[in-house]
């Protein structure tokens, strides 16, 4: 959120120290729908005096192959949580992943951060508070229950629906309860439209845990759901009604988990999704449950259970601490057969994702003899020189879906098809922060300019 001008910077460092200094004295600091409510009106004028200062430069050609080509790289959306660098990965709020883990609160006694601390960061842009983010933990939790007729949607599908799909019919129907919606039939004034949608959000984040977790039980048959622990981070929660909730390591992987899947800009499917449903000022609910339906896609959220289907095949072909030839031959034959390697390369990223990265250290930490990490770890050092040389790929560095099968098997949560389901608890947080500031900011409905193929020709008839 960055102003204008030198004078708006100091106004804002003289106000952040004078709300610092009287939260230090206050019997309760704010809690983030009121440090929101302080921070929206000075966002305002800074989107009004950037777009005076530069709504009229270009902001880049338009080619008609990105008509063509799925608007690949075209600027074209408006996403504060996060930034998306060719070189560096993602940026959370100007945070890279490092900083976050650094920088952002911890459960007692672990070292991973909390997602609770990203939210805070995603929609104010600032670090919270250890007692911030415990507040924050106890209001999801009180929210976390869901309408005894979502209970029985989810309850009536049978367990050969797809996960995702049991996922978004459930998130549709919390529409039923939406503050959003019925604030907006009461007539609600437009400046006004982000206090009823943050409620949304908050709920919507809040209930994910116990559908997540009811569908998981229906499914693969783990019996009674447990109930939310008011006392307990909300991965704690999402992991205890999966079943995992007595493995401390676990509990760690969630909260890393949720924290780098949580956002990676507005171009992606689900997060476009979201923001562009949003836009008709449908609620946070239908939004997301549109996005689901994107994130349920195969170019999108199963990239991972495709590492582990290739990675498994590979195993049973060539055996469990195969040599490095071994493996180059498996990797040559599979581009070879015309399917790539899934888990590399990336539409933006020209480096090792640090997704994976931070993925990586943790497995080093906790699961260092895991014959699967080692595998992903003796691919890791062979496929980029292997893919250069087929010349497959601008990127030939591993993303985060590389990894995150793998550490989720190795605790036992070996069903792939719920994997997605969890990229989309984890992909709620960043969507939501964003329609929270799009209802705040005033955003219009989404409505881009489209072409035919005639009309292209025609434009470029008779031009070089």
């Amino acid at each position: 959120m960055a102003l204008p001008s030198r004078l708006a910077r100091s106004s804002v460092r003289r106000a952040a120290f004078q709300h610092a200094r009287w939260s230090s004295s206050a019997a309760k600091p704010l809690s983030l729908k009121e440090r929101l409510a302080e921070l929206i009106p000075a966002e305002i004028e800074n989107v009004k005096a950037i777009r005076a200062a530069h709504g009229k430069k270009s902001f880049g050609p338009v080619l008609v192959d990105q008509l063509y080509g799925g608007m690949r790289g075209l600027p074209a959306l408006i996403w504060d949580g996060s930034v998306l660098d060719a070189e560096e990965g993602i940026r959370f709020r100007g945070k890279s992943i490092p900083e976050i883990q650094a920088a952002l609160p911890k459960a007692p006694g672990g070292s991973e951060p909390l997602p609770e601390g990203l939210f805070w960061l995603l929609v104010t842009g600032e670090v919270p508070t250890q007692e911030q983010v415990a507040e924050l933990s106890r209001d999801w939790a009180a929210r976390a229950a869901i309408p005894e007729f979502v209970e029985e949607i989810i309850d009536r599908c049978p367990p050969t629906l797809h996960p995702m799909s049991q996922f978004s019919l459930a998130v549709t129907a919390l529409n039923h309860d939406s503050a959003f919606a019925k604030a907006y039939q009461s007539g609600i004034s437009k400046k006004e439209y982000w206090g009823p949608t943050f409620e949304d959000a908050m709920d919507l984040i809040a209930k994910l845990p116990n559908i997540a977790g009811r569908i998981y039980r229906n499914v693969f048959g783990q019996g009674k759901l447990p109930a939310i622990d008011p006392a307990k981070d909300y991965s704690h929660n999402l992991a205890t009604l999966l079943g995992f909730g007595e493995n401390p390591a676990f509990v760690e992987l969630l909260r890393l988990y949720i924290t780098i899947h949580s956002d990676h800009e507005g171009g992606n499917v689900s997060a476009h999704t979201g923001k562009l449903v949003g836009s008709a000022l449908s609620d946070p609910f239908l939004s997301y449950a549109a996005a689901l339906n994107g994130l349920a896609g195969p170019l999108h959220g199963l990239a991972n259970q495709e590492v582990l289907v290739w990675l498994r095949k590979m195993q049973t072909a060539i055996g469990e601490d195969a040599s490095d030839e071994a493996v180059k031959e498996y990797i040559w034959s599979t581009l070879k057969s015309g399917q790539v390697v899934p888990g590399y390369g990336h539409a933006v990223l020209r480096k090792t994702d640090p997704r994976y990265t931070a993925q990586r250290e943790f497995a080093l930490k906790h699961l260092p003899d895991d014959k699967m990490f080692k595998l992903v770890g003796q691919i890791y050092n062979l496929v980029p020189d292997i893919l250069l040389e087929a010349g497959k790929a601008k990127n030939p560095w591993p993303n985060v879906d590389a990894h995150s099968g793998v550490l989720l098997t190795h605790y036992g949560l070996d069903q792939m098809q719920y994997y997605t389901v969890l990229f989309g608890v984890s992909r709620a947080f960043g969507v939501a922060a964003q329609l929270i500031w799009d209802r705040a900011l005033g955003a219009p409905l989404e409505r881009p300019k489209s072409y035919s193929s005639a009309a292209i020709q025609k434009m470029f008839k008779d031009k070089p």
